[in-house]
């Protein structure tokens, strides 16, 4: 089979449309439709289903999706291990961090050590809101990820690191005492808080704390970015609970004294390492993932 065939298809599904993939692969539209052709001939199922709307995958669309993004970092492996054979590591190496958490605040650290010890890597780094890191993982666009929970998901093994304790964050103005002492969940009934979208794992936590103390959650704003978070909160318009680290970042941020306590009833949430139970990591991705382990045990210091 023509690799160029799997590299045309990953990119019509990630750009949702035959004539958008045709202009990012420099392509006319009738050359590309043939090679998505050819790709159905071969393996003799319809792969792409198409709409005004663009393409959806078919279930052996989705087959060959997964199989086809393995097949090209594994290409792109061996390139690269050819080239540096009995050198130093080197190869792409993808790993999702997920926002809101611990793993946002390492990417920085993540990055300086790959480079310092293994110059080699190309890392990919993302902190995405609105893709969940599992379902890349088995697709194959990411090899690993730090996320919220410890599973079980079929296709995807979770290695829980850290647990997360929820502080709450607040502006002065909203009279909140200032004490080591955690703050009950009965006393914030009513207060106004920014926080993520429901679907988010932090979201969810908290959520659950105060349904479960029989107290309204009064969300008056969804914030997906942290450094909008931090300045809204700083500004008085609405308080927040965050694990340890974010809250930590807010407040460091801040040109106020916020308020930071503990909540109770304790909210939580584990923080895991999620790879693949199917795919094995590559030598560079496994340099990757001991750096990623070791950066996040610190955190527990």
């Amino acid at each position: 089979m023509d690799i160029r065939r799997l590299k045309s298809f990953i990119v019509i599904v990630d750009s949702g449309s035959i004539t958008r993939a045709a202009d990012i692969l420099h392509l006319a539209q009738p050359a590309l439709s043939q090679q998505l052709a050819a790709l159905e001939d071969h393996f003799g199922q319809k792969l792409l289903i198409r709409s005004q709307q663009g393409v959806t995958m078919t279930d052996a669309g989705q087959a060959v999706y997964r199989h086809a993004q393995i097949i090209l970092r594994q290409m792109e492996q061996a390139q690269s291990d050819v080239a540096t054979a009995g050198r130093s590591l080197a190869g792409r190496v993808s790993v999702g961090l997920v926002p809101f958490s611990s793993a946002a605040t390492l990417s920085v650290e993540l990055l300086a050590e790959t480079r310092k010890r293994h110059p080699g890597i190309l890392l990919h780094l993302t902190e995405s809101v609105g893709q969940t890191y599992s379902q890349m993982i088995m697709n194959g666009r990411l090899e690993m990820a730090l996320i919220h929970g410890i599973g079980p998901i079929k296709g995807v093994r979770f290695e829980p690191l850290l647990k997360e304790e929820f502080f709450l964050v607040a502006h002065p103005d909203f009279a909140i005492e200032t004490s080591d002492a955690p703050v009950s969940v009965t006393a914030l009934d009513g207060l106004p808080f920014l926080m993520p979208p429901a679907y988010n794992f932090v979201r969810r936590a908290v959520d659950t704390a105060f349904s479960r103390s029989k107290v309204e959650l009064k969300v008056v704003a969804e914030v997906e970015i942290v450094r909008t978070l931090s300045r809204s909160v700083d500004r008085g318009l609405g308080a927040t609970i965050m694990p340890k680290a974010i809250a930590d970042r807010l407040i460091a941020e801040s040109s106020e004294n916020l308020i930071c306590r503990l909540v109770t009833p304790r909210i939580e949430e584990t923080l895991s390492l999620c790879v693949s139970d199917q795919t094995p990591l590559s030598e560079p991705a496994i340099a990757v993932r001991d750096i990623l382990i070791e950066l996040t045990a610190r955190l527990k210091t």
